[in-house]
């Protein structure tokens, strides 16, 4: 019930959260549709179309910004079509917004002021450089026209920097509105709302700020995932646009040729309609005083100014010698020919001069000329009787063909580089939220994985199954089968861990069985093994809190030693019970039989380790039992070492060895006291004892005191219970 109670407030949480979202930036692109057209009513010479683009950026993030940016420039379509070309300014100005956004700028004021250049290049520059290359430069009647005209009569500039510095000028105190806007709309916008405005995708529990930053700057042996997959969708991009714009561009070319052809053909045609055939020689005598001469040329006038596209038009008489012109418009730049003027043939029409004497129609022609590399169509003129009198002649410029063809080659890139910003932006946060940051909390988590304790590993199973990755496809798969996996290893390890210390237990157990078959031989030890063991381990303990040989003191070199003390004496198995529990002194034969135990201990460890994989511990259970006897001097038995030559646990069980046997009741002796056994072990040290383990021994008086009590007191109760048993067996006999 719960459960299904969270969800459904989670449910009401998330849909109040995009609620907000629609309505803020609803709300800017609402803002971008009207500061536009309210400064355009007031007569102010700005755009303020990105104020919303901007504020939607810094607020929402990447895709937001940029959707704003796009519904203007679709919205303002409307009102001029030409809009839609500029969509690539708006993706990049919410594009770096954003950026900057994300790295605090907006944070301050005076930080914020400091973007006004940026977005100016943008706006300005840029979108002065993409004016020119859709339209080239004129002074109409757009916002900086005005300007432009008064910097152009200047005389300083010339059209295209008049314009380029009427533009960017403007921008820069657009842009400056812009920015002082955007940032009184992010103080008036509560701060416990800004956080809901971010546009986030989260398939899991949201990451922190921290994890968000490892996941964007994640380290990698090669290439990132996020980067080959922006790298891949850019490749894709980009080879889609290089073929659909060589695609665009031959079928332009085509087009456009085509195109001008037809309306060079069509000019040509009317201009020969205009001509009375059977009047041409009239229209040479006549000349351009006559005004029967000029209405022709005045009707010839009006189709040229129907046809922007056409640069000149002119009427030409094919002779053997030359050209005879009948007519010839004047243009800006070249003043025409004077009819009846005999001008040379051009080179280009030499291959054709032979149909044109003889008044056959001939092909549009595409040469380079002496006023520039020209488009030109040749209409025969037929008189009534039908005679070629005359050609009908229309020019295009090329440049003007080749302008045309880069001014759709823009539209077509930079519709493209708006869509292409769009759709990274898009592709960019889908990877993001359905890949990168699900696989990143994945790798935090396993990296973050501790299984040195219980609780540990349960507070890595939880925090592993606490991301609630949900992304509905192999990532949610993969995720589940992580997780499954590591819930059953942890319960393995579980189960691991607890047969472990059973066999330990065991192992322990079966070590103490076999130290009291040994010392079950010997009468004279009582509860030898499990004092020395408590021994060894009070001093390894001391050892390691003084710092004496503490670089060899690991925890598992304590326990190794501690565990396998028990079996110092393991070799006196092999000695004869009548030695083992002689009353007296041995003789000096006995003794020999005696010092033997410590080799044949050796043997006895040594057939024990050759039967396991892993001889762990024994390895310390071999040194005990060969080396307990040595002595600092090298007095000892059985191989005479000296010094640090003897392994460290063997000098370590030596004090202890010796303690317990003095201060123990034997059959040939009685207990020393305390305090004499300890100052045997103080005057033994440098000789029989390794100064520095005897001195710490004898400094840790009353601690060996307390373990020396609590095993007497244990032997006693032992003593106490075996007796009972004892005395309850001989009732039940009676």
């Amino acid at each position: 019930m719960d459960g299904h109670v969270r969800e459904s407030r989670a449910d009401s949480r998330d849909k109040k959260v995009l609620m907000i979202q629609m309505a803020f930036f609803g709300g800017m692109v609402a803002i971008n549709f009207i500061l536009p057209r309210s400064a355009g009513a007031l007569g102010l010479p700005l755009y303020l179309d990105n104020v919303g683009t901007l504020a939607a950026a810094v607020l929402g993030g990447y895709l937001p910004g940029i959707a704003v940016g796009y519904l203007n420039n679709i919205i303002n379509m409307r009102g001029n079509p030409g809009n839609a070309y500029y969509v690539v300014l708006s993706t990049m100005i919410a594009a770096s917004g954003t950026w900057l956004g994300r790295k605090g700028v907006f944070d301050r004021f005076g930080k914020a002021l400091l973007t006004i250049p940026l977005f100016a290049f943008i706006g300005g520059v840029l979108g002065s450089i993409l004016t020119f290359l859709l339209y080239g430069f004129g002074m109409g009647e757009g916002i900086s026209s005005s300007f432009a005209r008064s910097l152009l009569e200047s005389g300083k500039l010339n059209v295209f920097w008049a314009q380029m510095t009427s533009d960017v000028l403007i921008d820069l105190v657009d842009k400056a509105i812009t920015v002082v806007l955007v940032f009184v709309i992010l103080k008036l916008v509560p701060e416990r709302i800004k956080p809901s405005l971010w546009l986030t995708g989260w398939r899991q529990a949201p990451l922190s700020a921290d994890a968000l930053n490892a996941a964007r700057k994640s380290i990698t042996r090669s290439f990132s995932l996020r980067g080959k997959i922006i790298a891949i969708i850019s490749a894709i991009m980009v080879f889609v646009a290089v073929v659909t714009t060589l695609i665009s561009y031959l079928l332009f070319q085509t087009f456009a040729m085509r195109q001008y052809t037809y309306s060079c053909t069509s000019t040509a045609k009317l201009t020969a309609a205009e001509l009375d055939p059977d009047r041409v020689d009239e229209y040479l005598k006549m000349g351009v005083d006559d005004p029967a001469y000029r209405k022709v040329e005045d009707r010839l006038e009006s189709i040229r100014r129907g046809n922007p596209d056409i640069e000149y038009i002119y009427v030409y008489r094919f002779l053997e010698d030359g050209v005879e012109v009948v007519f010839d418009l004047d243009t800006p730049e070249v003043k025409g020919q004077e009819p009846g003027d005999i001008i040379e043939l051009e080179e280009y029409l030499k291959p054709w001069k032979q149909a044109l004497l003889n008044g056959e129609p001939i092909e549009p022609l595409l040469d380079d000329t002496i006023y520039g590399r020209l488009l030109t169509v040749f209409e025969p003129v037929y008189d009534s009787r039908g005679r070629c009198v005359c050609y009908a002649a229309a020019d295009i410029k090329v440049a003007d063909i080749q302008v045309s063809t880069l001014n759709f080659m823009t539209k077509v890139f930079s519709l493209f580089m708006g869509f292409y910003i769009f759709i990274l932006a898009l592709c960019i946060w889908l990877v993001d939220y359905h890949l990168i940051y699900p696989i990143t909390a994945m790798t935090i988590s396993a990296r973050k994985f501790a299984y040195d304790n219980e609780e540990a590993r349960e507070i890595s199973v939880e925090r592993l199954q606490h991301l609630d990755i949900a992304t509905g496809d192999e990532i949610e798969n993969l995720y589940e089968s992580i997780s499954k996996t590591i819930a059953e290893t942890v319960g393995y390890l579980e189960d691991v861990k607890a047969k472990g210390e059973e066999i330990s237990h065991m192992q322990n157990g079966l070590i103490y069985v076999l130290a009291d078959l040994v010392e079950s031989r010997d009468k004279n030890t009582g509860d030898h093994v499990r004092k020395t063991a408590a021994y060894v381990r009070l001093i390894m303990r001391k050892m390691k809190e003084k710092g004496v040989y503490a670089e060899a003191l690991s925890e598992e070199y304590i326990e190794d030693v501690t565990s396998s003390a028990p079996l110092h004496d393991v070799g006196k198995i092999m000695v004869s019970d009548v030695i083992l529990n002689k009353p007296g002194r041995l003789t000096d034969e006995e003794f020999e039989m005696m010092k033997k135990h410590t080799t044949a201990g050796s043997l006895i460890i040594d057939n024990a380790m050759s039967l396991v994989s892993d001889s762990g511990y024994l390895k310390e259970a071999k040194n005990l039992a060969t080396y307990h006897h040595e002595r600092w001097d090298g007095k000892g038995y059985p191989s005479g070492k000296a010094g640090e030559d003897i392994p460290l646990s063997a000098r370590i069980m030596a004090v202890a060895d010796v303690f317990d046997a003095l201060v123990s009741k034997r059959s040939y002796k009685d207990p020393f006291p305390f305090e004499k056994a300890m100052d045997i072990i103080r005057e033994g040290a440098g000789t029989q004892f390794d100064p520095r383990i005897a001195a710490l021994f004898v400094e840790s008086a009353e601690e060996v005191r307390t373990v020396t009590a609590a095993h007497e007191a244990m032997v006693g109760q032992e003593i106490r219970i075996v007796e009972q048993e004892a005395d309850i067996e001989k009732e039940q006999k009676s």
